[in-house]
C-alpha cells in the first residue's frame, strides 16, 4: 500500500500530496494518521490524507519511518475539511491540519550534529552523545562545528520528537487466592502495622481488584513505599495504566441536580423546528434570536437531549474562555461525564486528554471555544454558536477561517442542523435569515416574563463627576452606593485595561510610544510598568519626560484599574473584583473571579467586554458602562455594529431574576444611533438603519470582501509590493468590482513592521479565487526579500 502524504512544511513548493511506500511491518496504516516520513536529508511529521494500491511514480518510493498514534487522531471528515478549507482561506494545507490539533500534537523539530569516526566521538565538543544544534550560540563552537562538517568527520540529523505525553497512574492487581492472603496476615509480626492493614484491605477488597493507587492509598492509609514492598514480596502486581486529566472535576464541586426547566410557549416552539431536522438529520440553519435573558440555553439544552436520544452528538461552541465556565456548568449539570471542554484555558496535557476523549467516542457534548469547531467529534447530529455576532469566532492570523463558515461545512457533511443564537446577531447572518438562506426562530420576551433593565444615558459633555478623575459621574457613583447600601450587586465595564492610555509631557508635547508599534504605550500601575498591547513590550514608569527631561509629565486617559482605584477612594469598603487580560492570566481565573463573584464576595465586577456576554447572576441589579465610545470611532466599516452589540449584551446582564434591573451607559456621543437604540435595545430598529449605512457605503452584507495586506521592515518596500499586486490585480477584475487602496493600515506600524493594505469589494467575481491563490503562490517568492503578504477572506477588521 502507498501512503499519500501531507509533510509539515508550509510552502508552496511542498503543498501538495507525497507518496510513501508502507511497509509491511508498519501494519495498517489509516486515513488521518500522523507519520514520521524521510524529507530530503530530514525527517518530517507529516499526515496521511489518502492510501492507494498503486503510484505514477516511475522510481523507488521511499518508506514511511513511523505511525505515531495508536488512532488517528484526524477523522476522514476532518481531512476532506483541511482540503475545502485551505481553497477559502488562502492558506496551505499542512497549516490548518496543525490547526485542528492541540498545540501539544505538534511536533517538535531538533537539529543535531552526530559524529561519524570513532576518533570525533571522542572530541570534547560531543561528551560522548550527539550535540543539540538549537542550543549552540558560542562563535568558537560555531566554527569548529562548521570544520567538522567541511572535513566529513560529522553530519546533520534532524530528529523529530512527539511532544504528546500520556498521563499515568499504577495500577495494581492480586497475585494470590483469597486463603493465602489470609495466611499471610496470621503470619506477619504484631508490629508490621502497615503490612497487616495492606493484606487486611485486600483481603476485604477481594472482589474489586485490579485497583489505582492513589485508591489504595487514600482508602488504606497507605503510602508508595508500603505499595512497592507488596509488589516485591510477590503480594501485588503493579503495571502502568492510562488516566485522564479532567478539567471538568472542578465543577463537580458545585453540581446541582438537574432541574428541567419547563420551557414557555416561545422556547418550546423554537425547539418544535429544530428538533424534526434533528431527528430528520436535516443540514438546516436556524437563527435563534433572542433578547437577553430569554432562555436561549435552555432550548440548546433541551436541542442537545434531543440529539443524545436519537443516538446522535452534539457540538456547542461559545465565542469567550470567561463565558466558558458558566457554560460548561450548566452543560455538566445536565449531561455529566459524557461532556468534554475544548479552550486556550486548559493546560496541554489536559487539551491532549479531552481531545483523545472526544476522538474515542468517549464524549458526546463537546463544549469549547473557536478552536472547538475541528474537535475530532464523530456522528454529529447537532452543531449550536452561542453569541454568534462575536467577532472572536473569526481567526485573526493564518489561518483565517471563521468557526461560523467551518460549522456550516460540518452541518452540511453531517447532515445536521446548525443553531446560531444571539441578542443581536450579525448583520450578514441577519439579512441571510431575511432571505430565506437560514431560518429565523424569535424568543422577543425574558424567559421569567421580567421586563428589560431600564436604560439611561449620561452625556460626559455636560456630567459632573466624583472624584477627581472625570471618569465617573455624580449619577452613576450614587446608583452605585444605593445597590451596595440594598446589598445588592454591581456590574461595570470599561472596555481598556491598564491604569492610564498614554504618558504625556506637558513641556514638549512628547507622547511615550511603543519603540516596535504605532502605538502608545499604556501606563500598568500594578506591575509598574508602560506596557504595548500589541507586542508585549514594557519599560519602568518614567518620572520625567525621556525626550527633554522635565518632570512636567502626566498620564492621560482611563483604564480599569484606574476606575478600581478612584471606586475605592470614593466608596470606602467597597469589595471590587476586576476581571481583564491582566487579571485573568492564570489558569482558573476566570471560574475563580466569577464565582467569588458569584458567592456574593464582591459588590462590583469591573471588567472589559469580557464581562458583556453570558454572565447570569440574579443579584445583579445595576451595570454601569464607564465609557460607551472607546470603540466607536475605529476606522472599521462595523464599528457602529460592535458598539451596538456590546452596549446591548452587557446591558442584559441586569435584573435576570426578579430583582428590577437599571442599566446607566456614559458617552461623549449620546446622539449617535448605536447608542441611542442600544438605550432602547432596539434590535430591529438599528438592522434597519445599519444596514441602509451599509448600502450606502458598498460594504457587507450587500458585497463580499477580501483584505490583501503587505508587510514589511521598510515601508517604502512594503508600499511598491502593494502597488504592483493592485497593478496585476485591478485589471483582471470586473468594472463593477471596487478596488480600495494601497493605504497604510490604521495602524501602520506593529512589531517592527510596516503594513500596506488593499480591499477588494464584490457581488460576483468567479476568477478572483483563483487571482488570490496567485497572489499566495508568489507570496512565497517575495518572501526573501522581507516581504509577507497576507489574505484574509471576509474580514472581520480592516485596520
Amino acid at each position: 500500500m502507498i501512503a499519500q502524504v501531507i509533510v509539515d512544511v508550509a510552502a508552496k513548493q511542498t503543498d501538495r500530496i507525497f507518496e510513501y511506500h508502507i511497509p509491511d511491518e508498519l501494519g495498517e496504516v489509516e486515513i488521518g494518521s500522523r507519520v514520521f516520513v524521510p524529507f530530503g536529508p530530514r525527517k518530517l511529521q507529516g499526515f496521511v490524507v489518502g492510501l492507494s494500491n498503486k503510484s505514477q511514480y516511475q522510481g523507488k518510493l521511499k518508506d514511511l519511518l513511523l505511525v505515531v498514534d495508536e488512532m488517528p487522531p484526524l477523522t476522514s471528515e476532518l481531512i476532506k475539511l483541511s482540503k475545502d478549507l485551505a481553497d477559502h482561506v488562502y492558506s496551505y494545507r499542512i497549516t490548518i491540519l496543525k490547526t485542528m490539533l492541540p498545540r501539544v500534537m505538534r511536533a517538535n523539530y531538533r537539529k543535531i550534529l552526530v559524529p561519524k569516526s570513532s576518533e570525533a566521538k571522542k572530541m570534547s565538543i560531543f561528551q560522548g552523545e550527539p550535540l543539540d544544534l538549537n542550543k549552540i550560540n558560542d562563535n568558537k563552537q560555531i566554527a569548529e562545528i562548521r570544520t567538522l562538517l567541511r572535513t566529513n568527520a560529522a553530519k546533520i540529523e534532524y530528529v523529530v520528537e512527539n511532544r504528546a505525553q500520556v498521563k499515568t497512574e499504577n495500577e495494581y492487581s492480586l497475585t494470590n487466592d483469597k486463603n493465602e492472603y489470609k495466611n499471610i496476615y496470621e503470619s506477619l509480626r504484631k508490629n508490621a502495622v502497615k503490612q497487616k492493614r495492606l493484606i487486611m484491605y485486600i483481603i476485604e477488597n477481594y472482589d474489586k481488584f485490579p485497583k489505582m493507587q492513589r485508591e489504595i492509598e487514600n482508602n488504606a492509609s497507605l503510602n508508595t513505599v508500603s505499595l512497592t514492598n507488596a509488589v516485591k514480596r510477590g503480594w501485588l502486581r503493579k503495571k502502568p495504566s492510562e488516566i485522564y486529566r479532567d478539567p471538568l472535576t472542578i465543577y463537580d464541586k458545585e453540581k446541582k441536580a438537574d432541574k428541567k426547566i419547563k420551557l414557555n410557549p416561545e422556547q418550546r416552539n423554537a425547539l418544535a423546528k429544530i428538533e424534526p431536522a434533528i431527528i430528520k438529520k436535516k443540514s438546516r440553519t436556524f437563527l435563534l434570536e433572542g433578547v437577553t435573558g430569554s432562555g436561549k440555553t435552555e432550548v440548546y439544552l433541551n436541542a442537545i437531549s434531543t440529539t443524545l436520544e436519537a443516538g446522535k452528538n452534539a457540538l456547542m461552541m461559545v465565542p469567550e474562555i470567561s463565558l466558558t465556565p458558566q457554560m460548561v456548568s450548566q452543560v455538566k449539570n445536565r449531561f455529566g461525564q459524557q461532556v468534554a471542554v475544548l479552550h486556550s484555558g486548559l493546560s496541554e496535557g489536559e487539551m491532549y486528554d479531552e481531545w483523545r476523549r472526544i476522538r474515542r467516542g468517549e464524549a458526546r457534548v463537546v463544549v469549547g471555544a473557536r478552536s472547538a469547531v475541528f474537535a475530532p467529534l464523530k456522528n454529529i447530529g447537532l452543531i449550536v454558536i452561542d453569541e454568534e455576532h462575536e467577532s472572536s469566532y473569526k481567526q485573526e492570523d493564518n489561518p483565517r477561517y471563521h468557526a461560523r463558515d467551518v460549522a456550516i461545512w460540518r452541518s452540511n457533511y453531517n447532515s445536521c442542523p446548525l443553531v446560531l443564537g444571539s441578542a443581536t446577531p450579525s448583520l450578514g447572518s441577519r439579512a441571510r435569515a431575511q432571505k430565506g438562506v437560514y431560518q429565523l426562530l424569535q424568543l422577543p420576551h425574558r424567559a421569567n416574563q421580567q421586563s428589560l433593565p431600564d436604560v439611561k444615558l449620561i452625556d460626559l459633555k455636560k456630567a459632573h463627576f466624583s472624584g477627581g478623575q472625570f471618569d465617573l459621574s455624580i449619577q452613576l457613583v450614587e446608583a452605585i452606593k444605593k445597590r451596595i447600601a440594598k446589598k445588592e450587586q454591581v456590574i461595570l465595564m470599561l472596555n481598556r485595561r491598564g491604569f492610564a492610555n498614554f504618558m504625556l509631557c506637558r513641556e514638549c508635547g512628547y507622547v511615550m510610544k511603543c519603540p516596535n508599534c504605532d502605538l502608545s504605550l499604556t501606563m500598568h500601575k500594578d506591575t509598574n510598568k508602560m506596557q504595548c498591547h500589541y507586542c508585549g513590550f514594557s519599560t519602568a514608569i518614567p518620572e520625567k519626560c525621556p525626550n527633554c527631561q522635565s518632570k512636567k509629565i502626566r498620564f492621560l486617559g482611563t483604564g480599569t484599574q484606574k476606575v478600581m482605584t478612584e471606586l475605592e477612594k470614593i466608596i470606602p469598603g467597597c469589595r471590587i473584583l476586576r476581571m481583564d487580560v491582566d487579571t485573568t492570566r492564570r489558569k482558573g481565573s476566570f471560574k475563580r473571579i466569577l464565582d467569588a463573584f458569584g458567592n456574593r464576595e464582591a459588590d462590583i465586577l469591573l471588567g472589559t467586554q469580557m464581562i458583556a456576554k453570558g454572565l447570569d447572576f440574579p443579584n445583579v441589579t445595576l451595570v454601569g458602562v464607564v465609557n460607551a465610545d472607546t470603540g466607536l470611532w475605529l476606522p472599521d466599516y462595523n464599528a457602529s455594529e460592535r458598539t451596538f452589540e456590546l452596549l446591548t449584551q452587557v446591558a442584559g446582564r441586569a435584573g435576570r431574576a426578579e430583582k428590577k434591573g437599571e442599566v446607566i451607559i456614559q458617552t461623549f456621543n449620546p446622539d449617535h444611533y448605536a447608542i441611542k437604540l442600544a438605550e432602547t435595545q432596539d434590535y430591529e430598529q438599528f438592522y434597519q438603519y445599519e444596514m441602509r449605512v451599509r448600502h450606502a457605503g458598498n460594504y457587507p452584507p450587500y458585497f463580499y470582501t477580501v483584505l490583501v495586506s503587505v508587510a514589511a521592515r521598510n515601508e517604502q518596500n512594503a508600499a511598491r509590493e502593494a502597488f504592483r499586486i493592485k497593478k496585476w490585480l485591478q485589471p483582471k477584475l470586473h468594472q463593477s468590482t471596487i478596488v480600495l487602496g494601497p493605504t497604510p493600515s490604521a495602524i501602520s506600524r506593529l512589531k517592527n513592521q510596516y503594513y500596506y493594505q488593499i480591499l477588494v469589494k464584490y457581488k460576483k467575481e468567479d476568477n478572483l479565487n483563483k487571482l488570490l491563490h496567485q497572489i499566495q503562490d508568489s507570496a512565497q517568492k517575495v518572501k526573501k526579500y522581507g516581504l509577507s503578504v497576507y489574505i484574509d477572506n471576509e474580514p472581520e477588521r480592516i485596520m
